[in-house]
């Protein structure tokens, strides 16, 4: 296993976390929200789910202001 480039707490299943975000097209906040989701159960369990909640929490604010400029 190459925990470097292919750690398994982001190749669990056919696809690696990297593989989706990029798939997805999503940007540095919303792929950290997949990462930290993808991984809490293998890597760091609550403290990932309180690093995916604080970029959700960004994700929402800045929802907030572009709809209020719309």
């Amino acid at each position: 296993m190459d925990s470097v480039n292919h750690p398994p707490h982001y190749t669990k299943g056919s696809i690696e976390c990297i593989d989706y975000i990029n798939a997805w097209d999503m940007d540095y906040i919303e792929g950290n929200i997949v990462k930290y989701i993808t991984r809490y159960k293998f890597k760091n369990g609550i403290e990932d789910l309180k690093k995916a909640q604080f970029y959700v929490n960004m994700l929402v604010e800045r929802a907030e202001e572009d709809a209020k400029q719309k």
